[in-house]
């Protein structure tokens, strides 16, 4: 997962785009969004698109260099 910012507002003023890819099956998955959603808005996304498109995942793995997880609180 993934965020792509600060491009200009367009249709139902998304100015992100969320990244979703699921390396298992090889499916990448682009929802528009917004840098000022909060977390319960991000799930409630992922439910509705990913979810209904792959059902429930067995674990989420979330890649970084161990430098930038400090980035993240």
């Amino acid at each position: 997962m993934d965020f792509v910012s600060g491009l200009p507002i367009r249709r139902k003023c998304s100015n992100a785009i969320w990244i979703i890819i699921d390396w298992l099956t090889k499916s990448t998955l682009f929802l528009p969004t917004k840098m000022t959603n909060s977390v319960n808005k991000l799930v409630k996304l992922y439910v509705d698109e990913m979810v209904r498109l792959h059902r429930v995942p067995i674990s989420i793995v979330f890649y970084r260099d161990l430098r930038s997880l400090h980035d993240y609180g």
